[in-house]
C-alpha cells in the first residue's frame, strides 16, 4: 500500500509494513528528549531506571539561567537524575539553548525516527524527515520506562511548493500564507515536496516545520533530500538513517498548491494565525514597543543574519526595544564570530542569553499592559508574552528588524523610505 512520510515512519515504529489513517499503533521511540520545566513534575524522581539512556536527552532551555530559586530546583533535579540514570546527552547552562535547536545541531534527529518531548513545538524536526511531536508529562514518564508510546496515524494534507522562494521570503511568511490561507489543521500531518522546495533551505524549512503546531497539526514533515543529506553530514557525520520518502500515489486528504514566487511577507494580527494573516503591504501602520527576534522558529544563525543586515549602520527608534535571542550557545557563539550580535548592539539591541524566556511571557522581555510587540516567535495569543492586555503580532525576522527602526511594523523597503 502507497505511504504518505507519517505512514511511512509510524509503520516502522510499529513494526508493521504498512498502517492507515485512524489507526492506534504502538511505536518503539528513537530520542526521548526531557526539557527543564518537566522537572517541576516530581513524578521523574520515582523513575527506577530509564529503558535506554542512549536514547534520552535532556535540555534545560526554558528558564535558564535560572530566574527564580523555584527554576534553580528544577535544574537540581535535572542534574540528579542524568547522573542517576546515566544520561550523557545533558545540555546543562554553557553547553543549552532551546531544545529543538539543541537536538538538531547536535544530530539527535535523524530522518525516519521518533522524536517525542514535552515541548508542544518539537514538531520542528519534521524539517529532518522525522516523526517529531510534543507530549504531555506522563507520556514522556512512559516513554522514559518503556520506550514506547501509541499513535493515532493521522490523514496527510499534502502542499506542493511550485515556483522559487524569493530571497527575502522567510519560512514565517510561507507559514503565514498557509495558515491565513486554509486555517485550522488540527489531526493532521502536513507534508511538504514539489519541485519549489529545493529552494526552501533547512533553516526556513525548521521554521515551517516548528510552526506546523500553531495550526493543529500533529505532525509537519519534509521529505529527506539533497538539502537535508548535506544538514546532517555537518552535524552527524556517519550516522546511520533511512529516510521516509512519500510514494508518488500515496493518498492525501488533500494536496494544496503553493506557488512560492507569489508568497509576500506576512504578519499575523494579534490573537492567533489561524485565518488571522495578511500581507504587510495591506497593513496599516501600526505603532510597537518591543521587536523580539528568537525562539525556535526564528532564533537560528540565519535569522540573525538577516537582523544584521537590515539594522546595519541604523539606530533602533526611540522608545523601542529590540530584543534579539539566539536559539542556541553554538547560534550565539558562530552569530559572534561573524560580527552579528556586534551589529546588533551597536543599533540598539538588546542580545540576550540562548532561551526560552521572551517567547513564552516567563523573562527576558516580557510585555506591559497596552504594550504592542512584533515577533518572529512561536506565538500571538493574548497573554503569551506577557500581560494579556498586550498586543502581540508575528512575523519575519526582516519584517521585525525593521519595524525596530521605523517604530511601526514595517518591512525593509521601508527603512530606505524613511532613512531618505
Amino acid at each position: 500500500m502507497p505511504d504518505t512520510i507519517i505512514e511511512r515512519i509510524l509503520a516502522r515504529a510499529a513494526g508493521l509494513d504498512t498502517v492507515q489513517p485512524g489507526q492506534i499503533v504502538t511505536c518503539d521511540v528513537d530520542m526521548t528528549v526531557v526539557i527543564d520545566v518537566q522537572f517541576a513534575h516530581d513524578r521523574l524522581a520515582d523513575v527506577r531506571a530509564v529503558h535506554d539512556p542512549d536514547k534520552v536527552a535532556v535540555v534545560l532551555d526554558h528558564a535558564v539561567p535560572a530566574p527564580t530559586p523555584r527554576d534553580a530546583g528544577h535544574g537540581a533535579k535535572a542534574r540528579a537524575f542524568v547522573a542517576k540514570h546515566g544520561i550523557d546527552r545533558f545540555y546543562d547552562i554553557g553547553r543549552h539553548g532551546i531544545v529543538h535547536q539543541v537536538i538538531a545541531e547536535q544530530g539527535l534527529v535523524l530522518p525516519g525516527t521518533v522524536v517525542c518531548c514535552t515541548d508542544s513545538h518539537t514538531c520542528a524536526g519534521g524539517a529532518l524527515n522525522s516523526a517529531a511531536r510534543g507530549l504531555g508529562p506522563l507520556e514522556i514518564l512512559q516513554m522514559l520506562c518503556t520506550g514506547r508510546t501509541w499513535y493515532r496515524v493521522p490523514p496527510t494534507i499534502r502542499y506542493e511548493l511550485t515556483g522559487a522562494k524569493p530571497a527575502h521570503i522567510n519560512g514565517k511568511d510561507i507559514f503565514l500564507t498557509i495558515s491565513g490561507r486554509y486555517g485550522d489543521a488540527t489531526d493532521h500531518a502536513l507534508e511538504f515536496g514539489g519541485p519549489g522546495l529545493a529552494s526552501v533551505p533547512m533553516s526556513d524549512r525548521r521554521t515551517i516545520a516548528t510552526q506546523g503546531a500553531e495550526i493543529g497539526a500533529d505532525f509537519t514533515l519534509f521529505p529527506c533530500d539533497a538539502l537535508t543529506e548535506e544538514f546532517l553530514a555537518d552535524v552527524a557525520p556517519g550516522a546511520a538513517y533511512t529516510r521516509s520518502d512519500p510514494d508518488p500515489d500515496a493518498v492525501y486528504a488533500d494536496v494544496r498548491t503553493l506557488d512560492l514566487g507569489a508568497v509576500e511577507p506576512m504578519v499575523a494580527l494579534p490573537g492567533t494565525v489561524i485565518n488571522n494573516a495578511v500581507p504587510l503591504s495591506g497593513l496599516d501602520r501600526t505603532r510597537i514597543d518591543q521587536a523580539f527576534i528568537g525562539s525556535c522558529a526564528n532564533g537560528q544563525l540565519a535569522d540573525l543574519e538577516v537582523a544584521a543586515r537590515v539594522v546595519e549602520g541604523r539606530k533602533v527608534a526611540p522608545g523601542v526595544r529590540l530584543i534579539v535571542t539566539p536559539a542556541s550557545q553554538q547560534v550565539y557563539l558562530e552569530a559572534v564570530r561573524r560580527g552579528y550580535v556586534s551589529t546588533l548592539v551597536e543599533a540598539g539591541a538588546v542580545v540576550t542569553n540562548s532561551t526560552c524566556g521572551a517567547c513564552f511571557g516567563y523573562h527576558m522581555g516580557v510585555l506591559a499592559p497596552g504594550e504592542v510587540c512584533v515577533t518572529s516567535s512561536t506565538r500571538n495569543f493574548r497573554g503569551r508574552m506577557g500581560s494579556t492586555e498586550a498586543q502581540v503580532y508575528m512575523a519575519s525576522p526582516a519584517t521585525v528588524a525593521a519595524s525596530a527602526l521605523t517604530g511601526y511594523i514595517a518591512g525593509p523597503d521601508q527603512v530606505a523610505e524613511v532613512a531618505a
